[in-house]
């Protein structure tokens, strides 16, 4: 099965995942791409900052880009509708 790695990119910063995840194809890549960056976000919001400028990058075994996912595509923002 192979294994990819999940790297957490804010700009030039980035956080690399060393130690991936053996998943069976790209349908769940996407899938935990969603979820892990849905947690993250979930984290932030307990700080009270949820910060959108982060990304999820996601690599194969031999570093090759196979998925990407830009935290402010992993959410919808509905902003309260003013009472009348």
């Amino acid at each position: 099965m192979p294994r990819y790695f999940f790297h957490l990119r804010d700009g030039d910063d980035v956080l690399l995942d060393l130690e991936g995840r053996d998943l069976s194809c790209l349908q769940a890549v996407a899938a935990v791409t969603l979820e892990e960056a849905r947690a993250i976000i979930a984290h932030d919001a307990r700080d009270r900052e949820i910060r959108l400028t982060y990304r999820l990058a996601v690599e194969d075994e031999t570093g090759q880009p196979v998925h990407r996912l830009d935290f402010e595509d992993a959410i919808a923002m509905v902003r309260r509708i003013p009472v009348r």
